[in-house]
């Protein structure tokens, strides 16, 4: 997309969890002013490679500090998990438009960062596919009240199937998302639609809604991108190919639409698009994170930390699909309640849940 368009865009910062190759070849391409490697053991590749370029070079939490630079107007956040949030903290601290992709920073702290945009006067711009599609749906709505928002699911790669076949779902099976590229992490939530309850508590923060005005219906072609339904009963939906492109050009380009070279939609090729309804019982997660966005406070916190612990467990095989919502629903039920969390509670939340997640597993 930058690429496609080299006189809208400049890479100031790039940066990368371990893949050093990618930034490097990145960094060649467009140029950035810095470059961040998280993982210390990169470090002297990616500066030797950049060196002759006078392309800087840092590494581990420096991540949290480069966001702030005065040559950054827009900051796309595309870390996984908790990670995210004190970056996405620091760059509306610093005045940057907020292009998120990363929804556990809403999801943890969604009421300090929503707070907290409004009155630094910073705009958060949606790039997940849902709710980029809720955010073009309102384009000229913004006067009329929505009645509620229906987020679409695929439902992932065990739609259907029921709790005895969980029980025994390999980690290469729960890899193979049907419609979506995605990664590890982000691929397992989707299979246990985990994903899914932490996007509808992203919802209600980027859109002010309560937990009521959210619905999940399951749509297993990833056509429809989400839908609106505003006080008269009209109903508005985005639809396109499942392809993240657009819904990452549209955040960095808003409000303009720009052109692109993205495959289209032949509608002939979906001759049918199916809905129904999410198995809350089979797969709970989903009802967890209702659960967590009703009760308020840092519980959307402790479902994120509990979850991140359990995926990585189960990833490494030590534990199966189904211990996964056990797990979270344990941590919900054991961890303090705060009603009105700060920035430092929420830190410490994140931190003994996953301990207390980790004493579960073991």
């Amino acid at each position: 997309m930058i690429g496609a368009h080299p006189h809208e865009f400049q890479v100031e910062v790039l940066t990368a969890a371990s893949n050093a190759d990618l930034l490097i070849a990145q960094s060649r391409q467009y140029q950035p002013n810095a470059v961040v490697i998280s993982d210390p053991n990169k470090y002297q590749q990616v500066q030797e490679a950049l060196d002759p370029m006078d392309i800087k070079v840092y590494t581990g939490a420096a991540i949290a500090e480069v966001v702030s630079m005065d040559s950054i107007d827009i900051v796309l956040t595309a870390l996984v998990g908790y990670s995210g949030l004190l970056p996405t903290i620091n760059a509306i601290k610093a005045g940057k438009s907020i292009a998120l992709a990363n929804k556990e920073t809403l999801v943890v702290a969604g009421e300090l960062i929503t707070t907290m945009a409004r009155e630094q006067g910073v705009n958060i711009y949606p790039i997940d596919s849902e709710h980029s599609a809720i955010f073009q749906c309102l384009m000229g709505e913004f006067h009329n009240p929505v009645e509620k928002i229906i987020l679409t699911a695929s439902g992932g790669p065990f739609r259907g199937q029921d709790r005895e076949f969980l029980r025994s779902v390999t980690k290469a099976q729960a890899l193979k998302h049907p419609n979506w590229d995605m990664g590890a992490k982000i691929t397992i939530d989707s299979a246990s639609l985990m994903n899914k309850g932490l996007e509808v508590i992203e919802a209600t923060w980027l859109f002010g809604l309560k937990a009521a005005q959210v619905e999940v219906l399951i749509h297993p072609q990833s056509i429809i991108h989400s839908m609106v339904q505003f006080q008269d009963g009209s109903i508005k939906a985005q639809l396109g190919l499942p392809d993240m492109k657009l819904p990452i050009q549209f955040a960095l380009s808003y409000p303009r639409r720009l052109p692109a070279d993205f495959p289209r939609m032949n509608f002939a090729d979906y001759p049918q698009l199916t809905f129904e309804q999410p198995d809350m019982q089979t797969f709970r997660n989903l009802a967890l994170a209702f659960e967590a966005l009703n009760k308020g406070g840092n519980m959307p916190c402790i479902l994120n930390a509990a979850n991140e612990i359990a995926v990585s467990e189960f990833l490494k095989e030590r534990i199966g699909f189904l211990e996964m919502s056990d797990v979270v629903e344990t941590c919900l039920l054991k961890m303090p309640y705060i009603t009105s969390p700060c920035y430092e509670d929420y830190v410490e939340t994140d931190k003994e849940t996953r301990i207390k997640a980790q004493e579960i597993i073991n």
